[in-house]
């Protein structure tokens, strides 16, 4: 396809290089002429008569420019004729990556591929979560071995970004979520726990201002998310001892204060999650508490100048989200709306609670006025899912920003048009932890998968849950589904080779832990003996293969900090099945009379009936006290 753009395109020319060649359009003379007009009117509007040689792009800002052009392109790919307009609903719509909690440090070149696809869909906004994932020049431990961006990454990134109209925005945290920093005796007495600075210490706003001003340096933004939310102990911790008793709202209101002071001087606009006013007012210290009561005194006193950030992946329910949106408004604006694509809880991505906690939330959004919206990624113990399985999530926020109503039909074809990916395939993605017995669209947000996986096949901390579920049969047909998919899903065709092989190995090891116990329990050394002589080898083999693509996956999207808690976690696994070999034989061989592990009776899970679900990994393989790896 040969295309000739007329107009002034001097701030296009750079971006407009990359995208061309990224849909395979040649732009030269001689090819389609295409008017491109910029107006002060907040609308896309492209059309083409190719029989009178007619065609033009209208747009507004630099981002809706890509899209338009992705747009443009993939109608003349169907017709000859055609005019499309589209109105954008946010002005700010974009992803947040947590490249900080669970090890895993996009490379900047992923980010790029990551930018190109948004580009063209018409997300106009970027954040990396770094909570100490940056270069802080004063302070040498601040991310130490930990994959940190170098000034000189961010300023390449932003200077990418800015290429197609997107900003990039620094995201960080000025309160707590700081283990990694804090744990470093660089930084004693910074402390208020283990994970929260010290409030009203001078030397925690001369840390802070420190971070700030590293965070910004790179960037052409003014704008920074300076976090500050689950702050779970505040001002119980040294600041009680040094400070006595106060209330959290207080706490919170000076701490922002000093932080703002900062802010202000450098001349930045300011956003934080909001959730510690709310939990300061309920008296369980939850964030969607309905009971919650923040008193008007407070409000008055909160520091002005600062947007809060409602963040909320949770409810599937239009009314809870219209409540909070105005709750928030009670502090004097509309607040920023950050949702989730729901990547944190293993190797799946949960796509059934993805759409239906987006969908009611951004239709409420659009109807309350909220024009800022983020779409967060979270790397949650571990980061064990792959970045790119969120590809389709990212379209869902993108195709919710131009139009009033979601269109289901179009957001498939521009899924495949932006990434020549299969919107049904990647939808299939959630069947991994949505097996038998869950209930469509795993709403609840199972992670079965994963505790099956991480398990230990003698201790079965998990076994009574899923007797009886047929997980076996499951995963053995879901593999070759998955094998299809990776055949025909182009560049990322790797997303489920990966799952492939995680079916591959559940296949087998679902319930292999039942038929163990099961055959001690008659004494049937038989069946102990084939599982120990084939199965649990054939097991120790596919989960090797598993091993080593998730490794290549990794180091193909991340840099290689953060993949040595991966190997902890497999080489604890295939260590643990070696062990298991050694003690069937030990038994079925009459080396030992009895295999204490397989004698204490399988409880469920948490004391709960049905499949089970667990959060962090260090309570999946063992009862024992270990180490969150």
């Amino acid at each position: 396809m040969k295309i000739h753009l007329i107009g002034e395109l001097t701030e296009l020319e750079q971006g407009l290089a990359i995208v061309a060649k990224e849909l395979g359009v040649e732009l030269a003379e001689g090819g389609l002429k295409i008017e491109v007009v910029q107006h002060e009117e907040n609308v896309i509007e492209v059309a083409c008569n190719h029989s009178l040689g007619q065609a033009s792009i209208h747009y507004s800002r630099k981002i809706h420019f890509f899209r338009a052009f992705g747009l443009f392109v993939e109608a003349l790919r169907e017709k000859n004729e055609f005019h499309l307009i589209e109105r954008p609903q946010f002005s700010m719509n974009g992803p947040m990556f947590d490249v900080s909690q669970g090890g895993a440090v996009i490379k900047a070149d992923s980010v790029k591929t990551f930018l190109r696809h948004m580009a063209l869909m018409g997300l106009d906004m970027i954040m990396l979560y770094t909570e100490d994932s940056y270069d802080l020049a004063e302070q040498p431990y601040f991310g130490y071995m930990r994959g940190r961006y170098s000034q000189l990454e961010i300023r390449e990134l932003d200077d990418y970004a800015d290429q197609f109209g997107i900003e990039m925005i620094p995201c960080i945290q000025t309160l707590s979520h700081l283990e990694d920093v804090l744990k470093w005796d660089a930084f004693h007495d910074l402390r208020d726990d283990k994970e929260t600075m010290l409030v009203g210490y001078e030397r925690t706003y001369e840390f802070v201002e420190q971070m700030i001003q590293a965070a910004i340096a790179p960037v052409r933004t003014k704008r920074i998310h300076i976090g500050m939310d689950e702050a779970w102990k505040l001002g119980l911790g040294e600041y009680l001892v040094k400070n006595g008793l106060h209330s959290k709202f207080e706490i919170m209101n000076n701490h922002l204060r000093r932080v703002l002071e900062i802010t202000d001087r450098l001349g930045l606009k300011a956003m934080m999650w909001s959730d510690m006013y709310f939990r300061a007012g309920s008296k369980s210290g939850s964030y969607y508490d309905l009971e919650s009561v923040i008193p008007e005194a407070v409000i008055e006193d909160m520091p002005k100048g600062v947007q809060q950030v409602y963040w909320d992946y949770y409810h599937y329910d239009e009314a809870f989200y219209t409540e909070w949106i105005n709750r928030h408004k009670k502090f004097g604006h509309t607040p920023v709306f950050a949702g989730g694509i729901w990547n944190w809880r293993g190797y799946v991505l949960n796509y059934g609670a993805t759409f239906a906690s987006t969908n009611a939330a951004l239709n409420v959004c659009k109807r309350e006025g909220v024009t800022e919206i983020i779409a967060t990624l979270w790397g949650d113990d571990g980061t064990e899912c792959d970045w790119f399985s969120a590809l389709l999530g990212l379209q869902l926020f993108a195709e919710h920003g131009y139009a009033d109503t979601l269109d289901e039909e179009k957001l498939k074809k521009r899924f495949y048009f932006c990434t020549g990916a299969q919107y049904d395939d990647f939808m299939d993605i959630k069947y991994v932890d949505e097996t038998p017995g869950i209930s469509p669209g795993n709403l609840e947000t199972y992670n079965v998968s994963r505790s099956l996986l991480w398990q230990n096949v003698m201790m079965g901390l998990f076994d009574h849950n899923v007797r009886g579920a047929g997980l076996t049969e499951h995963y053995a047909e879901l593999e070759p589904k998955m094998a299809l998919y990776a055949a025909r899903n182009g560049d990322y065709g790797f997303v489920f080779e990966l799952l492939r092989r995680l079916c591959n190995v559940l296949s087998l090891k679902a319930e292999m832990g039942i038929r163990i116990t099961d055959a001690y329990a008659v004494e049937n050394k038989l069946v102990l003996s084939r599982i120990a002589n084939d199965e649990l080898p054939e097991l120790i083999e596919r989960v090797k293969q598993l091993h080593t693509y998730h490794r290549k996956c990794w180091h193909q999207t991340n840099k290689s900090f953060g993949w040595d808690i991966m190997d902890l976690r497999y080489g604890g696994l295939l260590l643990s099945l070696d062990t298991a070999i050694d003690r069937l034989h030990d038994y079925v061989n009459g080396v030992v009379e009895r295999l204490e592990e397989l004698e204490e009776e399988r409880l469920p899970f948490q004391g709960k009936e049905g499949l089970a679900d667990c959060y962090f990994y260090q309570f999946m393989p063992t009862s024992s006290r270990i180490a969150r790896v």
